[in-house]
């Protein structure tokens, strides 16, 4: 058997051992994992320094590069994540809901593991430690498959991850790594409807495309976030240029970053010199409409394309519109339905873009970079979907669930 149907085996049956599993354990292990997390930092380390010299000599983005970094903060924050989710509710048994029918049966909708959930992401080693402890959590067994570009520092954390849930009585083969970079092995993965019940990918365009095309088991998408903020006519402008330096500039490499601004022509006098002045002194590259270029003549002229762009880059179209209606007509067709943001003095305008725009998470006057799991308070994330079945937005413990119906009788038969 392959490496990959022999994990996938064993997270069948780890799957079926795991669902039995008290919560006192399962929290018993993420702490356990939370603490072995810092003991093994130098291990981890040293793994993702050889990752990140290799993705130099690679030609990486600055983008893709932060992505793979691992520091001793980010592996605290790791351990912090994990640390939060073991203090969450337990997700399973959660009962929904219970009701009588006429014929005195009762039936109840409640929470059960969804079983064994594949994987697949880029070059962020920060998934394998959110992913694995999620699915923990809420019961269900993992079989991760990280990117080429992170497999040291992938490994090295799958390690510290199967020992501390080991030592905590968790089953054999409730967390699985595909230690290989053969791409034959995500094809594979992909194939195996006997044993694994979902496939989630996370990272670009082109990975999710190539799992949603190609997966013959069920795929939860998380999309692209082609991000909009659109600065409102009246706007409190020193709100806006903060909210659009740190949604394009805190951390440009992620999805939840900014990609394109529009701004009110009522606006843009008085907002745009300032702004662009902003995003230039810190590196950001501006694509923009001829009235944006006319006020500042190092700015690109922005083409079509840029518009339906993730940068994931100090890289930022703008655009001046109209009016609100524009700026959201420009949204519906070229947003990925991630991430959208208004800023406003108007609250009637902010509660009808908060009920026009379709997207996972719209915000008035805040920066689109809280959509995360960890900010909304889910402890950690197993990503952030932009399709609406079967989960939307950061995707948390409730989003690793499923449910199934329980009847109660008293010998009841249909006629």
């Amino acid at each position: 058997m392959s490496e990959v149907g022999e994990k996938a085996v064993r997270a069948r049956d780890a799957a079926r051992r795991l669902a039995r599993v008290p919560v006192g354990i399962r929290n018993k292990a993420l702490l356990g994992i939370a603490a072995e997390l810092v003991n093994s930092c130098k291990y981890i380390l040293d793994a993702n320094a050889v990752d990140m010299e290799a993705g130099r000599a690679k030609g990486l983005s600055r983008a893709l590069l932060d992505r793979l970094m691992l520091t001793p903060d980010r592996v605290e924050e790791m351990a912090a994540g994990v640390k939060a989710v073991a203090a969450l509710p337990d997700p399973l048994g959660t009962v929904d809901g219970m009701w009588t029918l006429a014929n005195g049966l009762s039936v109840g909708r409640v929470r059960v593991p969804l079983g064994v959930i594949g994987i697949i992401y880029e070059a962020r080693p920060n998934v394998t430690v959110d992913a694995a402890c999620l699915c923990l959590k809420a019961g269900s067994a993992v079989i991760l498959r990280g990117g080429s570009e992170a497999f040291r520092s992938n490994l090295a954390l799958a390690q510290v991850l199967v020992r501390a849930a080991l030592d905590a009585g968790l089953p054999e083969g409730a967390i699985g790594m595909i230690e290989t970079t053969d791409r034959s092995a995500v094809e594979e993965l992909m194939k195996q409807r006997d044993c694994v019940d979902v496939i989630i990918p996370r990272g670009g365009a082109g990975l999710i495309a190539s799992v949603v095309n190609n997966s013959t088991v069920p795929v939860i998408e998380t999309g692209t976030g082609n991000c909009h903020v659109y600065v409102d006519e009246g706007a409190d402008l020193e709100m806006a240029r903060d909210i659009v330096i740190n949604a394009k500039c805190q951390r440009p490499g992620v999805c939840n970053a900014m990609e394109t601004l529009l701004v009110h022509k009522a606006s843009a006098a008085a907002f745009l010199p300032v702004v662009l002045e902003a995003l230039g002194e810190r590196g950001v590259e501006v694509r923009g409409c001829p009235a944006t270029r006319a006020v500042a003549s190092w700015v690109v002229p922005a083409v079509e394309e840029d518009w339906a762009t993730e940068f994931l880059d100090l890289v930022c179209a703008v655009k001046v519109v109209e009016g609100m209606e524009e700026a959201m007509d420009h949204i519906y067709r070229y947003g990925s339905g991630h991430s959208e943001a208004i800023v406003t003095r108007d609250w009637g305008r902010g509660r009808r873009f908060l009920k026009e725009v379709d997207a996972a998470a719209v915000y008035v006057n805040a920066s689109t970079r809280f959509t995360d799991g960890f900010q909304f308070g889910f402890g950690a994330e197993i990503g952030i979907s932009t399709q609406k079945l079967h989960a939307r937005g950061p995707m948390g413990l409730a989003a690793l669930t499923t449910y199934k119906y329980v009847v109660y009788g008293d010998g009841q038969v249909r006629s």
